[in-house]
């Protein structure tokens, strides 16, 4: 009983404190089917009430895919100032409905959080039209931290800009500045 109470107390702790969690749908890995799990994706969230909330699948707003209402996830928090792995856990997705009372709620709270939103007031309508509202419900326990860095490339987004430096860009950066006698 008192390793779920410090189980409990580490996911939310850690969870509450930082600003980005990995999140990947569905269950406990396979190990023996490795390469046939869900991409995993960084999400900003909101601690409310008990669970890691989230907004998404909306024009402006980031994807939530394979997350869906009464599915599994697996989430992994890291450290807000060195950015390793601090816990796992596995959570039940739960999709709020707009209006609801625990909509407005999570809504007030995710609200305060958006970083530059582009219709400022208007958000909260915005999302009851247009995208979800999830709740990452904490189930019992962490799961070990696998060893190894788990380094993978990065989803395809369309929010790419890499592309080549211009000509010039090195010659601004590095050229030598002559002295004033």
């Amino acid at each position: 009983m008192t390793e779920q109470l410090l189980d409990r107390a580490l996911v939310e702790e850690a969870t509450k404190k930082s600003g980005l969690i990995w999140v990947r749908s569905g269950g406990v890995p396979a190990p023996e089917a490795p390469g046939a799990e869900a991409p995993t994706r960084a999400l900003w969230h909101v601690w409310h009430d008990g669970a890691a909330c989230l907004v998404g699948d909306g024009p402006g707003e980031q994807p939530l895919p394979g997350l869906v209402d009464g599915g599994d996830a697996v989430v992994v928090v890291r450290s807000k100032d060195k950015g390793g792995r601090l816990a796992a856990w596995t959570a039940k997705v739960v999709e709020l409905a707009p209006g609801s009372p625990a909509w407005e709620a999570t809504v007030a709270e995710l609200k305060g959080k958006r970083l530059n939103a582009p219709d400022g007031e208007e958000m909260p309508a915005r999302w009851a039209r247009e995208c979800r509202v999830l709740r990452l419900e904490p189930r019992a326990g962490t799961l070990p931290l696998p060893d190894g860095s788990l380094a993978a490339a990065p989803v395809p987004s369309p929010a790419t800009t890499r592309q080549p430096i211009p000509a010039a860009v090195p010659r601004l950066l590095f050229r030598k500045r002559g002295r004033r006698r």
